[in-house]
């Protein structure tokens, strides 16, 4: 403990004069507006503008310094109705207009947007806002008539390229972005949109080279960090995809706040849905990606008429629309025996696979694929999924397709090896997986696992279709031995005619592989045993005559 000081801690002497000469003439210098603009810090700078407006100093031009930075810290109500106040004056200056049209483009009210922006004077901003809004009008007339108005100035091409981006050509936004950044090497950002066009073209690789150059000015960027994240999900998984964003949700930058909606979606992709009735239902109509993963959310719990009520009224303008809306028809066709949302199903996935710029791609030829599977022309199938399969070796819904188009085929050899590689225990427990997989069974001679799958099986309607399939199959390939035994089940359940004369006949089938040494001897008490559980007057007959040959042939059967 410090008992004694030499000094005072304060007062004369104490070498810590609260208020010196020197100090007096140091006055703190207070911020200026525009030194917050200059730094980009907005939130700074409508802080000061709403001081000196609630002081009494405000003016015009400081409730249009309000908007301004509202706008750009992405408050676009709050700039709106700022701009929409200085509409009312009669002092208005007329670019006001074409920026309130700008907040209500931002705010999806492109209506009220195209309103207020022929309300102002024609200018480069006023044409690029309107050749933006012919897009969303889907006006292509228009879009035209505003893109021959477009200079070669870097706001009006990059302009042009987000056009492009929107319209899914992103080689040709590509190719703007690298023509601009060739002279401006400083435009950082830049390298951002073109790593998103390389993530929409599937170049997850080439996206994060690209990143990588604006991360490393801007570690925080809440959309670089983002699609860094995406970029992950893609080339690894959720977790390391999931990992990412917590970084940035721990730095919790200026920049992350417009981004939390996004970044919310976002989770619930990298955590397989987890959350996804929490979280998505409220941005279905602010990020378009929401309902697109909600109908993926439906369909995994095989919610097939949600998906198709929330997708039903959507207008496809992206392949993904397309996929999705084709794969929710031909659920919904299937699940129903619909042949119409079959065929709209059907007519989807060509579109896409047939279009030049997916034709090429994996989700392309996975379209023509369905397209093909669903007129049941499964060369054609086989011929696409062939191209692509060393992408999904372990995707268990790509191989039960590409299984089901071996087997339909006739090559049951390379269809069995690869049902067998599927992990899923809900795709191992569907009817179609099991009637598929006895099929391959016994057309490979092996009539047991078939049997056994059966025996596996509860009993239902389903149970039945597959002793009646198991049956008859045994029967076409000689394999009477379960032939005779599925055919006895049946005849038990249902006493048909037809399943005794089966079962009679696979009987007489096992006699004589018996009589030719194909079958084991003891197989003919298995025989007997399957015969004497019909009342029919023909058994007796049968019976004696197989005995009579036992009995020759020195063999015991009773």
């Amino acid at each position: 403990m410090m008992l004694s000081r030499k000094k005072p801690a304060v007062g004369p002497g104490s070498g810590n004069t609260v208020s010196s000469a020197k100090d007096s003439k140091k006055k703190r210098k207070l911020p200026k507006l525009e030194d917050f603009l200059q730094m980009r810090d907005y939130t700074g700078a409508i802080t000061l503008a709403e001081f000196n407006r609630n002081s009494g100093k405000g003016s015009e031009e400081t409730n249009l310094w309000i908007a301004y930075t509202a706008f750009h810290l992405g408050d676009y109500k709050k700039a709106m109705e700022e701009y929409l106040a200085l509409t009312k004056s009669e002092a208005c200056h007329p670019d006001v207009w074409v920026n309130l049209a700008c907040c209500y483009f931002f705010l999806g009210m492109y209506k009220e947007g195209d309103e207020m922006a022929l309300k102002g004077p024609k200018s480069r901003l006023q044409n690029r806002l309107l050749f933006h809004l012919s897009h969303k009008f889907n006006d292509e007339k228009r879009l035209m008539t505003h893109h021959q108005a477009l200079q070669d100035i870097i706001e009006d091409q990059l302009s042009l390229a987000s056009i492009h981006y929107l319209r899914s050509h992103y080689q040709e936004a590509i190719d703007i972005y690298k023509r601009i950044l060739l002279d401006n090497r400083d435009y950082l950002a830049l390298n951002v949109y073109v790593a998103l066009c390389y993530y929409k073209l599937d170049y997850y690789d080439v996206s994060q080279e690209v990143l990588a150059v604006y991360l490393q000015h801007y570690p925080d960027s809440a959309t670089a960090v983002n699609l860094k994240a995406c970029n992950h999900f893609r080339l690894y998984n959720g977790k390391a995809a999931e990992g990412e964003l917590k970084t940035l949700q721990e730095t919790a930058s200026p920049s992350f706040s417009f981004a939390i909606d996004l970044i919310k979606h976002n989770l619930v992709v990298f955590r397989g849905g987890e959350g996804a009735l929490q979280v998505l239902p409220p941005l279905v109509d602010v990020i378009p990606e929401a309902r697109l993963n909600l109908v993926i959310y439906y369909l995994r719990q095989d919610d097939v008429v949600e998906a198709y009520n929330l997708i039903k009224d959507l207008e496809p303008t992206t392949p993904q629309e397309y996929i999705l809306k084709g794969v929710v028809n031909a659920a919904l066709g299937q699940e129903q025996g619909s042949r119409e949302h079959l065929k709209i199903a059907q007519q989807y996935f060509q579109l896409v696979g047939g279009s030049a710029s997916e034709c090429d791609t994996i989700p392309g030829r996975q379209c023509m694929a369905s397209c093909f599977f669903l007129l049941k022309q499964f060369e054609d199938v086989l011929i696409y999924l062939n191209s692509i399969k060393s992408y999904f070796y372990n995707d268990d819904t790509f191989n039960f397709n590409y299984a089901q188009a071996k087997a339909a085929v006739g090559n049951f050899k390379e269809a069995e090896e690869i049902f067998l590689l599927i992990q899923s225990e809900k795709i191992k427990n569907d009817y179609t997986y099991l009637s598929w997989l006895a099929r391959c069974y016994i057309m490979n001679h092996k009539a047991r696992p078939a049997w056994e799958l059966y025996l596996k099986m509860e009993t239902s309607g389903e149970s039945f279709s597959l002793l009646q399939l198991i049956a008859n199959e045994c029967y076409k390939m000689g394999q009477f031995y379960y032939a005779a035994k599925a055919f006895d089940v049946l005849e038990r359940l249902d006493p048909n005619p037809e399943y005794w004369e089966g079962k009679r006949g696979a009987c007489v089938g096992i006699f004589q592989q018996i009589i030719a040494g194909h079958e084991p001897k003891e197989t003919l008490r298995d025989v007997l045993q399957i015969l004497r559980n019909t009342g029919n007057p023909q058994v007796e007959y049968i019976i004696r005559t197989m005995k009579k040959w036992a009995k020759e042939n020195r063999f015991p059967v009773s």
